[in-house]
């Protein structure tokens, strides 16, 4: 298996797989919340009188949905759980985790670096990843935007499925043939997972239509999930197992956390004497945690001062060195 480089940040861990200095797979986590393979015991709150499902709530005030419930669990009464899905908040909605009855030891939820490893990966910790373009990816997800060589995708995060748009001045099938790259390597980039269509230009020629179709199968080997070959109308729905929140919605819609931990991140980085000055939206600002701070003052043996300054966009926070 391929080495995952793994780097421990403030908020969040991270986790890429790099082509020389390109990331061609991520990971993004936000550790805090439940997270699947997480075993606790947890409080049964509601159930519907004959129903499988119910509700329970864990130590931290968090709730899950809860399937397979015996029949004997009743409301108010402990019940031991394991975490199978975290929560994804949705435009309008916000979607509680899943877990399901257990038998299991308690344990954390396990670390990006756990999960990976249990995946049969070959994972190394560093302070700090090598050059690469996280930012770059970081900006993709950020903006739903993914250039490549004649067009462009535009990603959208949507409640039923993550769609995409494809792009480009091209003529159709040509289009949709360089596209696959594009679409393969962003799935994988982005960790997106799930329900996923893709509006491919219309091709009308059949024998085109399965061309695309030849190309997304090999684009997509060893990336486990269930496809349709595409309609007449150029639409193509795949199907990919979900256990986790993708880069992508993390950075849709978690939009002033996403820009918080990127600029802690970018004082992690700095070099030379002096103290660090952060630059940054009233809203980022505000999301900065003191421990957070207080972790990069620590990781950096450096002061650190936070300005705010409401001209500055919210993906656009500054870290500097400043004179003592």
């Amino acid at each position: 298996m391929a080495e995952w480089l793994i780097e421990e940040g403030i908020g969040e861990e991270r986790a890429v797989r790099l082509d020389r200095d390109r990331v061609i797979e991520a990971r993004l986590d936000w550790p805090g919340s439940l997270a699947a393979g997480l075993v606790e015991d947890a409080k049964l709150v509601s159930r519907q009188s004959g129903s499988k499902r119910g509700t329970a709530t864990f130590s931290t005030g968090e709730q899950a949905l809860v399937d397979q419930l015996p029949r004997e669990a009743s409301e108010g009464a402990p019940l031991r759980l394991q975490v199978t899905r975290a929560a994804i908040s949705e435009r309008g909605r916000h979607k509680l985790a899943l877990a399901r009855p257990c038998d299991l030891p308690i344990c954390s939820a396990p670390s990006l670096a756990g999960i990976l490893r249990s995946e049969g990966h070959d994972v190394q910790e560093v302070r700090h990843f090598p050059e690469c373009d996280w930012e770059d990816l970081w900006s993709e997800a950020w903006q739903g935007e993914v250039s490549f060589a004649g067009g462009s995708l535009s990603l959208f995060d949507t409640p039923a499925m993550t769609l995409i748009d494809i792009d480009g001045p091209d003529s159709p099938s040509r289009l949709a043939n360089t596209a696959v790259a594009a679409i393969a390597g962003t799935l994988r980039r982005l960790d997106i997972g799930g329900m996923i269509g893709i509006d491919f230009p219309t091709v009308h020629s059949r024998k085109d239509r399965k061309f695309v179709d030849a190309l997304m199968t090999t684009a997509l080997d060893e990336w486990p999930h269930e496809r349709t070959a595409m309609n007449g109308f150029g639409f193509v729905q795949l199907v990919a197992r979900l256990e986790r929140v993708s880069i992508l919605k993390r950075l849709t819609r978690s939009k002033v956390g996403a820009a918080a931990r990127m600029v802690l991140r970018r004082g992690e980085l700095l070099d030379g004497p002096g103290r660090i000055h952060l630059t940054v939206h009233p809203a980022v600002k505000a999301k900065l945690k003191p421990e957070w701070l207080a972790e990069l003052a620590r990781r950096t043996g450096r002061q650190v001062e936070v300005e705010s300054d409401p001209g500055i966009a919210l993906a656009a926070g500054q870290a500097q060195m400043v004179a003592r």
